[in-house]
């Protein structure tokens, strides 16, 4: 039976705002409030509050039949609970239906996991933890920025405890492989991986709504019969995009929703199921390990990082920016935190490509890559001064380090007491029990404790069962117990 994985990105870029080389100093403020919230609420408006309203009518109607996945980054959560909190309320509600999956991914939606480890897993870390919070349940599968995957990334989330990754088909590394399989990762077989096939993702998210593509228009029936018509063998179908590609890159008026409301009904006469990606792990084996020895991603033909890190001033900025990643790491100030994340964001960077983009790519209120560049530079350099102010440059690399494994150090040490606390909570709900349980077992020590007091047990035997009885909850709370005993200790002198 083959089964459909959907997933949906959430992300909006935080936009930065014109910063003039004289302004550094001076001004630490870099974002553009009014095109944030301009583009946030044009995208919640025409995008994501129908689209989630379409989801939710989807699992009303179809039940555990339909199932849809979704990652959001922190960012995004940042300026939605600003500006759309609708979108939150509609997001919670889908969630307590039972048929999405929320996965983790960097905070920033950035590119740490190509510049540093630490960075990396302190911004899943924050990311996961909301996930927790917004929809009360850890993401177990995790998505990096554009889809960015290698061997050596895949090694560091399986470190971290992840089951699953999501990654992109790429051909140049799947080879005559089909991305129809479950994978795992080359350096851990423990991470699993879902790789998007991109012509069928493509087919809903950039040409739906194209009249001159050969298969305009586009059903729900006959996108079924490619996917029935597959190989027999070829059992999972992963189906990612952007969320906004349902109402901003194909408008409402294409009818692109009522497509996606289409799907369950005619997947279903086809035998084709739902599931999310952490269903497809725990169900499915894999068949090889996929190795990836360069990172990749969903980004332009070449489905590689050089929309992000092709020239050299997009790889200048980008060292510049990660050569203070340690400080920030230890510093608590809330406001560098936030500009941190903000500036990490991949789209700054790829404003700054010189790649022929073709017609229509948008490079928000920059004229060039060069005006880019300057921007950018200018906001990074009053952003490093700050830094600096708080850990001078001054401070030897060893007293950094020194710091840096004080901090990491406690990390661990709260993670070792959280998994102790829990297991001792765990130990105490299974002595305690149920309340008729506990009833009972309050009531049969007290019958057993009478028993030695009738023998006159001798003192010295029952002192070493006095003193273990502590060690389980019930015995704290038996009452009867205790004044049971009473009796055995007058006793032991009449032995004498």
């Amino acid at each position: 039976m083959k089964t459909i994985c959907l997933y949906f990105e959430i992300h909006q870029n935080v936009h930065l705002k014109r910063y003039r080389f004289f302004e550094i100093g001076k001004d630490h403020y870099y974002f553009d409030d009014y095109e944030n919230e301009r583009g946030i609420t044009e995208t919640a408006e025409r995008s994501y509050i129908p689209a989630i309203k379409t989801f939710l009518e989807m699992a009303k109607l179809y039940g555990k039949a339909f199932k849809v996945a979704f990652s959001i980054s922190g960012c995004a959560i940042e300026l939605l609970e600003q500006y759309a909190p609708e979108v939150i309320e509609l997001l919670q509600e889908l969630n307590e239906t039972g048929c999405a999956e929320f996965l983790a991914e960097p905070y920033s939606h950035g590119l740490s996991s190509l510049a540093n480890e630490d960075v990396f897993r302190d911004e899943v870390a924050r990311q996961a933890k909301k996930m927790k919070e917004l929809f009360g349940k850890k993401p177990t599968v995790l998505r990096n920025s554009s889809l960015i995957y290698s061997d050596d990334i895949g090694g560091l989330v399986a470190s971290m405890g992840y089951k699953g990754m999501i990654a992109e088909g790429a051909k140049h590394i799947l080879g005559w492989k089909s991305p129809h399989f479950l994978y795992h990762c080359a350096q851990n077989p423990n991470l699993k991986l879902l790789l998007r096939d991109y012509k069928l993702s493509d087919d809903i998210s950039l040409r739906f709504n194209d009249s001159s593509w050969s298969e305009f228009p586009l059903f729900a029936d006959t996108y079924m019969d490619w996917i029935a018509q597959l190989p027999e063998e070829e059992k999972v179908i992963n189906i990612f995009m952007e969320l906004c590609a349902l109402g901003i890159y194909q408008p409402l008026s294409s009818n692109i929703l009522e497509f996606i409301k289409a799907l369950p009904a005619v997947a279903k006469d086809r035998g084709i199921t739902f599931a999310t990606p952490s269903e497809i792990i725990a169900k499915s084996k894999s068949v090889a390990p996929i190795e990836v020895p360069y990172p990749m991603s969903w980004n332009d033909e070449e489905r590689d990082c050089s929309c992000w890190l092709g020239n050299v001033m997009q790889r200048e900025a980008f060292q510049k920016l990660y050569s203070v990643a340690e400080r920030v790491l230890i510093c608590k100030d809330r406001r560098i935190t936030q500009d941190w994340d903000r500036i990490q964001a991949s789209n700054n960077f790829r404003f700054m490509t010189t790649k022929n983009m073709g017609v229509g790519f948008y490079r928000g209120i920059y004229d060039s890559p060069y005006d880019a560049f300057t921007n950018y530079m200018n906001i990074l350099g009053d952003f490093i001064n700050r830094v600096n102010a708080l850990y001078p440059l001054d401070i030897e690399n060893d007293e950094l380090n020194a710091l840096l494994t004080t901090i990491r150090n406690q990390a661990d040490e709260i993670t070792v007491k959280d998994a102790e606390i829990a297991r001792l909570k765990a130990r105490l709900q299974k002595f305690e029990g149920k309340p008729e349980e506990k009833v009972a077992e309050k009531k049969a020590p007290a019958k057993k404790a009478a028993a030695p007091a009738k023998k006159a047990a001798p003192a010295k035997k029952a002192e070493p069962a006095k003193a273990a009885a502590p060690a389980p909850a019930p015995a704290k709370k038996a009452e009867p117990a205790k004044k049971a005993a009473a009796p055995a200790k007058k006793a032991a002198p009449k032995k004498k």
